[in-house]
C-alpha cells in the first residue's frame, strides 16, 4: 500500500520548491510522483508539422521523489508522516502519525 497516492495534497520538504503545496497528479513509479505546480522545468520543443505541434518553450512538471514530500494534514496545517494500520474488519487504512487521525481518501 502506497503512503502517497494520486489526488493527495502534499507539501514539499526539500529542494527549490520547499514549502509549496500541491496535488499529486500521477505516480511515475514506486519512488516518484508528479506534483501540480512543483519542480517545473522549461523544455525546448521542436515543431512537428506532421502532428500539428508548434515549437517553442514549454513549462512542464517533472517527477519528485516521495521522500521529499509529506501528506498535508488539514487539522494541523502542516505536512506530516503517514502510517498504515489494519482495522478489525481487515481493511488497511492510512493514518497521521502525529495525532492518529485517519486520512480521508
Amino acid at each position: 500500500m502506497n503512503k502517497i497516492r494520486k489526488g493527495d495534497e502534499v507539501v514539499v520538504l526539500t529542494g527549490k520548491d520547499r514549502g509549496r503545496r500541491g496535488t499529486v497528479l500521477r505516480r511515475v513509479d514506486d519512488e516518484r510522483v508528479v506534483v501540480e505546480g512543483v519542480n517545473r522545468v522549461k523544455k525546448h520543443v521542436r515543431p512537428n508539422p506532421l502532428k500539428g505541434e508548434v515549437g517553442g518553450i514549454v513549462e512542464k512538471e517533472m517527477p519528485i521523489h516521495v521522500s521529499n514530500v509529506a501528506l498535508f494534514n488539514p487539522a494541523t496545517q502542516k505536512g506530516e508522516r503517514i502510517g498504515i494500520k489494519t482495522l478489525e474488519d481487515g481493511r488497511k487504512v492510512r493514518f497521521f502519525k502525529s495525532n492518529g487521525e485517519l486520512v480521508n481518501a
